[in-house]
Parts: structure tokens; C-alpha cells; sequence
């Protein structure tokens, strides 16, 4: 049976962090573990719904919170980005935080702390992308209509393998943004893929999002494919 609990962590100024462990008691023995980084709106229910599709497959998995503890929006708010912005301007902090939640994840009981990976959406995408850029111990990751601009630091060594999920259409992520990463990964020595989808714009997993006006919509031919091709690559890290 799949359950949800809640994960605070009470780490500096800025904290606590709240996250939540969406794991299946039945399970016999620890399982890998999966970080799923949310959109810029921050933790909410369709991370959690996404999350236990994911378990389903046999893992346990962290919704992780880098903001900190009540801070979240909505497309409605004046200013939804307001929590992204400040993490974006300190790229080393986010580095510190997805870092973080990722020794939250290892410390689950529920998890093989020897096999985890990275699934993240839009600034999620981000996310997952700065963990491996800093040379994290993790299996993998997957990025979902991300965000692909560097950090203005060196990379580490990238020992994770990656696959992109990418929405050519995707006005925040455009084509030459795709291609400069596909440069860096490369010259990071990253084992990586990107899968393009035409006809895509940003937010494709997004059942929520309906601004095709500016490039946010959802395809479930994307969302589709993506899953799938994440069912894979997952499979193929630990199976």
C-alpha cells in the first residue's frame, strides 16, 4: 500500500523544509529512490499524484521542497515566480538545497541509499540538472520541459546519466538553449539524451496549464511519451 508522510527539515535561516515521502509499506526492502523536484509554483498536489504513479513502479519517492516550509503559489498570484526568482539569482544556494533534499532522500528508511535518482518539472528540470552538475551521487535524472541555463560556476564531473524531455515549441526553453546544453553535458562528460517533441510547447505534463497564448499547454502525447520514456530509463539505471 502506497502512503504519504510528511518530511520537515530544519536546515538554517531559511528553513523548515517541508517535503513529503510517497513510499509503499509492502515493499520487501529498501527500493531505490526517486527526488522529484515541482514546478515553479513549488509543492503541491499534482507533484504528489505524479509521485505516486512513480512509486507504483517500485520506487520510493521524495516530493522535495527547496523553498521552504508554506512558501508556494499559484498562476493567480502577481508575482508566481517569486520563489524561483530568488533561487535563480544564488545558483550556489540552490545547489546547497536540491543537494540537501537529496540527503533527506538517502536517509528514508524506505530507501537503497546506493541507488537514487532525479525526476523534475520546469524549474524542477532545473533542479535536477544543478544536482548533477555538482557532481551528486546519483544514479540519473530527468527533466521534464526544463530549464537549461548553467550555472555561473564550473561543473563538477557529471557521473549521472540524464534524459531530457524537451518541447521544441517551448518558448523558455528554445531550440539553441537545448543544443547549448547538449554542449555542456558533453563537455561535462555526461551520459545523456534528449527527446524533442513537435508540436510541444513548455508545461506539456501539466494538466493545469492552458496559456498556449504563451507557450503553456498540455499534450498527452508528450505526457505520454515522456512517462514512458521515463518508465525506461528508470528501468534501465536499476533494473
Amino acid at each position: 500500500m502506497t502512503i504519504t508522510r510528511r518530511i520537515t527539515l530544519h536546515d538554517g535561516p531559511d528553513g523548515p523544509f517541508e517535503s513529503m515521502a510517497v513510499v509503499d509499506t509492502a515493499a520487501a526492502g529498501p527500493q531505490p529512490g526517486i527526488l522529484l523536484f515541482p514546478n515553479v509554483l513549488g509543492t503541491k498536489e499534482a507533484d504528489f499524484a505524479y509521485a505516486e504513479k512513480v512509486a507504483a513502479l517500485g520506487y520510493a519517492v521524495l516530493v522535495a521542497d527547496v523553498y521552504g516550509q508554506g512558501k508556494r503559489t499559484t498562476r493567480a498570484d502577481a508575482n508566481p515566480a517569486l520563489y524561483m526568482n530568488a533561487l535563480n539569482a544564488d545558483r550556489a544556494l540552490l545547489r546547497n538545497r536540491v543537494n540537501a533534499a537529496h540527503d533527506v532522500l538517502k536517509g528514508l528508511a524506505e530507501v537503497d541509499a546506493a541507488r537514487t535518482a532525479a525526476i523534475g518539472f520546469c524549474f524542477g528540470g532545473k533542479c535536477i540538472l544543478d544536482l548533477a552538475r555538482s557532481g551528486a551521487d546519483i544514479a540519473g535524472g530527468v527533466s521534464f520541459h526544463g530549464v537549461y541555463d548553467a550555472p555561473p560556476f564550473a561543473n563538477a564531473t557529471i557521473s549521472a546519466r540524464l534524459l531530457i524531455c524537451h518541447g521544441w515549441d517551448d518558448p523558455i526553453a528554445p531550440p539553441e538553449s537545448m543544443v547549448a546544453l547538449a554542449h555542456e553535458l558533453t563537455a561535462a562528460g555526461c551520459d545523456w539524451q534528449i527527446h524533442a517533441y513537435g508540436r510541444t510547447g513548455h508545461a506539456f505534463t501539466d494538466e493545469s496549464a492552458n496559456m498556449p497564448e504563451k507557450g503553456l499547454a498540455y499534450s498527452p502525447d508528450a505526457d505520454r511519451r515522456s512517462f514512458r520514456a521515463t518508465v525506461d530509463f528508470l528501468g534501465d539505471l536499476f533494473g
